[in-house]
């Protein structure tokens, strides 16, 4: 059965219902892994990967021109 788990998830049944699964300790880690929620700096990194190119057209942009809304006044 161990052997098994290290290829793929075994599952044991109960009463006609899947009541375990066994895993291997490689497929356990990486499971434990996925479900941890991520740091505030771990999605910043991941959303300034993702969107680079977009990131990098704004800043030129803004470099450019400025903030679109330099000249507007409250009055």
């Amino acid at each position: 059965m161990c052997t098994h788990a290290k290829t793929e998830p075994v599952f044991v049944e109960k009463d006609g219902r899947i009541d375990t699964v066994i895993v291997s300790a490689k497929q356990f880690e990486a499971l434990k892994f996925a479900g941890q929620p991520k740091t505030l700096a771990q999605r910043k990194r991941a959303f300034e990967q993702t969107h680079k190119a977009w990131i990098d057209a704004q800043k030129t942009r803004f470099e450019k021109s400025g903030l679109w809304c330099d000249d507007q006044r409250v009055w």
